[in-house]
C-alpha cells in the first residue's frame, strides 16, 4: 500500500474558525483592494478589506436582527458575485452557515436541500429563483425568512440591523471553534439523493493557511483572479476563501460569454477553472483560426509549442526549436496571452484531467496550468501541483497537512486538514466511506515515487467486459472529450463483447466547424449525425484515443445521440460532470441496439 503525507507548514489553531482570516486580513492591509465589482461602463471598482468586513458586519447584524440564531442554516442560490462571499462570511459572523444552492436546481432539489439542512432561511438571487422556492414553499414550514437579492434585500437587512451592537456580533463571530461545523455543500450526486458533507472551519481555514504557503507564487499581495466558477461548488468557494487569507484582489463574471471581455479589463494573474474551459478556449482559437484561413499556421504554433514544453521538461530545447517557437509565439500565441488579460502566469484546474497536449500547450504559452484533485468531502484539493515543481499528466502531491495513500484495490484514499467530518444526519454513509480516518474516494489512482498522484478513473465506473478486461472510461473518454465538435461521451460495454460509445456533438462548436469544413452551417444535429466530414472527424478522435489501449479495450463502435446531454435533462451534474448510471439507463436502448446489431433509437449507430 503505497502512501504520501507532507506535514502542515503551520500549527493548527483549535479555537480558531474562518471569520479570523478576515480579520486578519483586515489587519494586515485594510486599505488594500479585496474585490472589484464589475461596472456597467466596462471598468471595476474596487472594495477595500476595510470596507468589505464594514459591509460583512452591517449585513451579519441585520440576520441577527431578522431572528437568525447561531448554528442555523441559511440556503444561499445565487450565480457567482461579489454578494455571494458577502453573504458567506456575514452569514458567519452571525454565528450562522450557509447551505449553498445550484441556481439551476429544480423545485425538488431546492425542496431536498432545505427539509434535509433544516435551514430556516432562503436568500435567492432572482425573481426566478424565488419562483421556484415558491412552488416547494408549502412543504417548508421551518423557513421564517425569505429574502431576494435583486430587490435590495442586502441593504434593507442592512439598515434593519442598525440597532444590533458591534459586540453582539464579536461575541456571535467568536461562538464557533475549528471543529464546529462551517457550512453544509450537498454533493452533486451522479446517483442517489445527494448527501450533505459537513465541513468545519478547521478544514477551510487550516487549508487555506496551508495552501497559500504551498504555493506563494500564486497566492501573494499582488495576485487577482476573476472566479466564473460557481461559488455553490466548494472549488470556488475554497478560492474565494483562499483569496482573502491570501489579500488577493476577486472579481467576478458568471456569464462565460462575457469572460475574455472581463479577462481582458480586469487583467488577472492567476485563474480557476475545469478542463472543458481549457478545451473549449483551444478549440475556439483554432476554429477561428481556420475560419480565416490561418488554421496551417495555428496547427503549426500548437504543436511547436507543445514540442517546446516537452523539451523544458527534458532539460534542453534545442536552438532550432527555440527560434521557431519564438516565431510562432509572436505570430499566433501571443494573441492568445493578450485575449486574457496579458497577466495570467498560473490557472488552478480540477474536477477531471486536462490531458497532456492541452497541458503542454497551455504551459508553452506562459500558462502553467497546475492540476489539483479533490472532492466535496475533501474542502476541494488534497493535492496540487507546485509551480516550483509540476509534472503535467499528474494532480500533484498531498497539500501540507495531507496524505494520500492506494489501497490494495488501487483507490485513492485521503486523510488530513481536507478531510470532512462526516455527512449531515447519514451515520451509515459516514462509515461505509472512511476505513478507520482514512476517506475513500471511490477514486482509481497511482503515485509515483516523489508522491505526484495520477488519477486513472472512477472505482464504480470500471468496465468488464464480456471477455473480462477491465476498462477505465476516463482513459478513452477525455481525450475524445476534447474534440471540438464532440460535446459528451460515454464509453460503454459492461458484460458485453466489445467497448462502444455514446457520443453527442458540441452544439456551439458544431456550426463554426461545419462551416470551416465547407459544410451547410446551419445543419440540424440529426442531419450532421449522418454527414461523413463529421463521422469521420469524429472516428479520427476516437482512433487516436484507441492509441493508448490494447485492442480489446479500445472503442469499436459509437452512436451519435440526436440529444444533447444537460443538466436540465438530468444527464449532468451542476459542474457539468456526467451522471453515468443515469445516463445508461436512459439510452439502454441504444446501447442495446449497438451489440443487436438493430436498428438504434434516439441515435446514429456507427462502427469504427
Amino acid at each position: 500500500m503505497k502512501e504520501y503525507s507532507a506535514p502542515a507548514l503551520v500549527e493548527a489553531d483549535p479555537n480558531a474558525n474562518t471569520t479570523d482570516l478576515l480579520v486578519d486580513r483586515v489587519k494586515q492591509t485594510p486599505d488594500k483592494a479585496l474585490f472589484a465589482i464589475p461596472m456597467p461602463d466596462g471598468t471595476w471598482q474596487d472594495v477595500t478589506s476595510r470596507e468589505f468586513e464594514r459591509q460583512v458586519i452591517a449585513l451579519a447584524k441585520g440576520f441577527v436582527a431578522a431572528g437568525i440564531e447561531p448554528g442555523e442554516r441559511i440556503a444561499l442560490m445565487a450565480k457567482t458575485r461579489y454578494e455571494w462571499t458577502l453573504i458567506d462570511f456575514a452569514a458567519w459572523y452571525a454565528g450562522a452557515m450557509l447551505v449553498p444552492i445550484y441556481e439551476t436546481s429544480a423545485p425538488a432539489q431546492i425542496q431536498w436541500y432545505l427539509t434535509d439542512s433544516e435551514a430556516v432561511a432562503f436568500f435567492g438571487e432572482t425573481p426566478d429563483h424565488f419562483a421556484r422556492f415558491d412552488e416547494v414553499r408549502a412543504d417548508l414550514p421551518g423557513i421564517r425568512n425569505v429574502w431576494q437579492i435583486d430587490l435590495g434585500d442586502i441593504a434593507k437587512l442592512s439598515a434593519a440591523g442598525t440597532g444590533v451592537s458591534d459586540e453582539e456580533i464579536e461575541r456571535r463571530r467568536t461562538l464557533a471553534k475549528a471543529d464546529d461545523i462551517a457550512t453544509l455543500i450537498y454533493t452533486s450526486g451522479t446517483t442517489g439523493k445527494p448527501k450533505g458533507v459537513r465541513l468545519n472551519h478547521s478544514n477551510f481555514y487550516e487549508l487555506a493557511r496551508n495552501s497559500r504557503l504551498d504555493i506563494p507564487e500564486v497566492m501573494h499581495s499582488d495576485s487577482s483572479t476573476v472566479l466564473f466558477i460557481t461559488l455553490a461548488h466548494v472549488f470556488a468557494r475554497f478560492i474565494s476563501v483562499l483569496s482573502i487569507h491570501g489579500g488577493v484582489k476577486v472579481g467576478h463574471e458568471p456569464d462565460t460569454k462575457k469572460l475574455l471581455q472581463a479577462l481582458g479589463s480586469f487583467r488577472p494573474t492567476f485563474l480557476l477553472a475545469v478542463p472543458r474551459v481549457f478545451e473549449k478556449v483551444f478549440n475556439a482559437s483554432e476554429q477561428k483560426a481556420e475560419a480565416g484561413g490561418k488554421g496551417k499556421i495555428f496547427h503549426a504554433a500548437a504543436a511547436t509549442a507543445i514540442e517546446y514544453s516537452k523539451a523544458l521538461d527534458a532539460g534542453k530545447v534545442p536552438l532550432g526549436l527555440k527560434l521557431k517557437f519564438a516565431v510562432l509565439d509572436r505570430l499566433v500565441l501571443s494573441k492568445l496571452r493578450d485575449a486574457m488579460g496579458g497577466r495570467v502566469e498560473y490557472a488552478v484546474s480540477g474536477s477531471a484531467p486536462l490531458g497532456l497536449r492541452l497541458g503542454h500547450f497551455y504551459r508553452a504559452l506562459g500558462l502553467t496550468i497546475l492540476e489539483g484533485y479533490g472532492l466535496t468531502e475533501t474542502t476541494a484539493p488534497v493535492t496540487v501541483n507546485k509551480p516550483s515543481r509540476f509534472k503535467i499528466g499528474t494532480v500533484g502531491p498531498a497539500i501540507p497537512g495531507n496524505a494520500v495513500r492506494i489501497s490494495e484495490d488501487g483507490e485513492v484514499q485521503a486523510k488530513g486538514v481536507s478531510v470532512f467530518a462526516g455527512y449531515w444526519n447519514n451515520e451509515q454513509a459516514t462509515k461505509d466511506t472512511f476505513d478507520g480516518e482514512w476517506f475513500k474516494t471511490g477514486d482509481i489512482g497511482e503515485l509515483d515515487d516523489d508522491g505526484y498522484l495520477t488519477i486513472t478513473g472512477r472505482k464504480k465506473e470500471i468496465i468488464v467486459t464480456a471477455g473480462g478486461k477491465n476498462v477505465a472510461p476516463a482513459v478513452l473518454e477525455d481525450p475524445i472529450r476534447a474534440n471540438p465538435i464532440i460535446g459528451q461521451v460515454i464509453v460503454v460495454g459492461d458484460q458485453k463483447p466489445f467497448i462502444s460509445a455514446l457520443i453527442t456533438l458540441d452544439e456551439e462548436m458544431l456550426p463554426v466547424w461545419l462551416n470551416n469544413a465547407g459544410e451547410d452551417a446551419t445543419m440540424s444535429v440529426v442531419e450532421a449525425a449522418k454527414n461523413p466530414k463529421v463521422l469521420a472527424e469524429i472516428q479520427g478522435a476516437i482512433d487516436t484515443a484507441n492509441t493508448a489501449v490494447s485492442r480489446a479495450e479500445s472503442i469499436r463502435k459509437f452512436t451519435i445521440l440526436e440529444k444533447e446531454l444537460t443538466e436540465a435533462s438530468g444527464h449532468l451534474t451542476p459542474k457539468l460532470s456526467i451522471k453515468r448510471d443515469v445516463i445508461l439507463r436512459d439510452f439502454a436502448g441504444v446501447i442495446e441496439g449497438m451489440y443487436n446489431e438493430s436498428p438504434a433509437t434516439e441515435g446514429i449507430s456507427v462502427s469504427g
